[in-house]
């Protein structure tokens, strides 16, 4: 029965599915995504404030991640300083829903400490 089991593989290195969880697993992606959602276009400083505890290197690099994954656009403005805003794509808006039906879940579910 062992053998049976490793031949048969749950999902593929490129599947969508893998892909959006390797994506959504990390533990801000979520939350830059929501409060973009909430805010509308939003500038670094604004999204490093209204998310607490994240470092200004790892919005920044998700940001990047995010933005290549065409979840979220990125508009330079050239001024200066130079003036940068966020905002989510079609792709982005789209994931708002499930992001939503999950959240709530949780409130009903998981029990604060």
């Amino acid at each position: 029965m062992a053998k049976d089991f490793q031949k048969k593989k749950l999902c593929a290195d490129r599947c969508p599915f893998r892909i959006v969880m390797d994506r959504f697993g990390d533990k801000w992606s979520i939350l830059i995504i929501m409060a973009l959602s909430e805010n509308g276009v939003m500038r670094f400083n604004e999204l490093s404030n209204c998310i607490d505890g994240i470092s200004l290197k790892v919005l920044s690099s998700t940001l990047k991640i995010l933005e290549d994954d065409e979840f979220v656009s990125r508009t330079v403005y050239p001024e200066v300083p130079p003036k940068v805003e966020y905002q989510l794509t079609q792709i982005g808006l789209d994931m708002i829903p499930y992001i939503k039906d999950i959240s709530d879940w949780a409130v009903r579910n998981i029990k604060s400490k």
